[in-house]
């Protein structure tokens, strides 16, 4: 049996569940070859979960939402979508408060649940961040070569992507990735300030579009605000959601089902504000700043698309809105095309600063389990003048960099990130065992309710997941097979801990 076999003279399940204490942790942060520079104010943190939360989502998703699945009534599936990502937001920040160490979900995991699930989360997000920030990337050069063709300027079609069968390398993905990746490495503060000008100029354009905008709303558009509930076809095979496929449940479109249908989709719109957490150990005063800094852009970023979704749809009939680009034409289909090139400027201002902070969680995590010695412990070591961790950050950033190259536009789809949505189970599981396990430990934030907020964190996540498609659930599953053998092959046998409990 599993449990009665032993490495080492310690049982298996005894490797796989050892937890790294709170204490331990922070010690970590502490040795110099491994420390992190503090230089992040609560400020910075706001700045960098409103950079990462507001993307394609506000440019994309309000159109497509509105016209295919709840109408008028999308602003109610963003703040539906709000309230899940708040449950899992004040788990986040009760966490982030009493374990300010690099990471997020993975170092927390590490703390309550045990190294082989921290592993599985750790290696899940650089999957998840990786390809989010090659296809934003890729998503950005497509908005800068639509802006240089408006201008009579246009890149060489060997330069610009692999589009409809025709093989080409996008240079623009790959430079965008390689200088952001030198800006990270750089430093932490000048990411931050770079990040602070391109948030402040993509959030005035989404203002100018609620503004302006709403001088043209006409309110017969918003009837019905719930359009009649119309029963959808379901998937087929892989591509249907897995309730779908389990239950035979089909919610369909519109109606009030249709609320919570789109809410599923626009939710991933919010994903990013939990990388906050993984700069609490870059933050001045984490047990205060973390906390204000992921439950302030979570409130900001809410309140930006239900006010969005509510003049878009008041501009335009839903069923009219285009799903490429609702806001840009929204704003041409009422006779006003400067509105809409500024939109598409803004949009391809807001995917840099997406890039960068996906780029910076990434290394960040990697970072984490390097020093662990789940990875190797070549890539955590900082850079000896800024006080980054450069080799992880140029190691990851040179594949993404690649990867955004050879992205294909044509098979870039709603990135659903199922890996969030796990990393948001494990963390609200895990505030319940580290208050039971340790309730003496000195806590800034605490996330109220306990534990009826993480258990409703927990079932609004699962929820979100189960409507996911089935191929999302097979690639997952994948991904996490070869996480494993992985682990078994090399970490196991690395980790730090392993070898600190050996020795003594």
């Amino acid at each position: 049996m599993a449990g009665t076999t032993s490495v080492g003279g310690t049982p298996v399940s005894s490797n796989l569940f050892r937890t790294k204490s709170v204490e331990q942790s922070i010690q970590d942060t502490e040795e110099p070859e491994y420390a992190l520079k503090k230089a992040l104010s609560t400020l910075d943190l706001t700045v960098f979960g409103v950079g990462v939360v507001i993307g394609t989502g506000i440019f994309v998703l309000t159109g497509k939402i509105a016209k295919e699945t709840a109408g008028p009534a999308v602003a109610l599936a963003f703040v539906v979508a709000g309230v899940v990502c708040g449950l899992a937001a004040l788990c986040y920040a009760e966490f982030a408060s009493t374990v300010p160490v690099a990471g997020s979900a993975y170092t927390f995991s590490y703390a309550t649940l045990g190294e082989l699930p921290a592993w599985i989360i750790g290696w899940d997000l650089i999957l998840e961040l990786a390809l989010g920030c090659a296809v934003v990337a890729v998503g950005w050069s497509g908005y800068i070569r639509s802006l240089m063709d408006t201008a009579g300027l246009s890149m060489p079609q060997a330069l610009s992507g692999t589009h409809n069968g025709v093989f080409g390398f996008d240079v623009l993905a790959c430079l965008l990735v390689i200088i952001l990746t030198g800006i990270l490495v750089v430093g932490v503060k000048l990411s931050s300030r770079v990040t602070a000008i391109v948030v402040a100029v993509k959030v005035t354009v989404v203002l100018l579009v609620i503004v302006v905008g709403a001088f043209f709303i006409t309110g017969s558009n918003y009837h019905p605000f719930i359009p009649p509930a119309q029963h959808g076809e379901g998937g087929t095979g892989v591509s249907a959601p897995l309730i779908e496929l389990m239950f035979g449940f089909n919610p369909g479109a519109f109606g009030v089902m249709g609320i919570f249908t789109g809410a599923a989709v626009v939710f991933f719109a919010f994903i990013g504000f939990d990388i906050v957490a993984t700069t609490a150990e870059e933050t001045l005063n984490p047990q205060r700043d973390v906390p204000r800094g992921i439950l302030g852009s979570l409130f900001i970023c809410t309140v930006l698309y239900v006010a969005v979704s509510i003049v878009v749809t008041g501009m335009q009939k839903y069923t009219e809105l285009s799903t490429d680009a609702p806001l840009a034409d929204a704003f041409k289909s009422v006779g006003h095309p400067f509105w809409a090139g500024l939109i598409s400027f803004g949009a391809a201002v807001g995917l840099t600063s997406v890039c960068m902070i996906l780029l910076l969680g990434q290394s960040r995590v990697f970072f984490a389990m390097s020093r662990d010695g789940l990875l190797p412990m070549f890539f955590s070591h900082v850079h000896p003048k800024f006080g980054t961790p450069y080799r992880s950050t140029i190691l990851l950033g040179g594949i993404v960099a690649i990867v955004a190259g050879f992205t294909s536009i044509d098979v870039l789809a709603e990135l659903v990130n199922i890996g969030t949505l796990f990393a948001f189970v494990m963390v609200a599981v895990g505030v319940v065992i580290l208050r039971r396990k340790r309730p003496d430990l000195p806590r800034s934030f605490r996330t109220p309710l306990v534990p009826l907020i993480p258990a409703l964190s927990v079932l609004a996540s699962f929820w979100l997941m189960l409507n996911l498609p089935a191929e999302t659930w097979i690639r997952f599953a994948i991904w996490m097979a070869v996480g494993v053998v992985v682990y078994f092959t090399y970490s196991s046998r690395s980790s730090r801990l392993r070898q600190f409990r050996d020795a003594r």
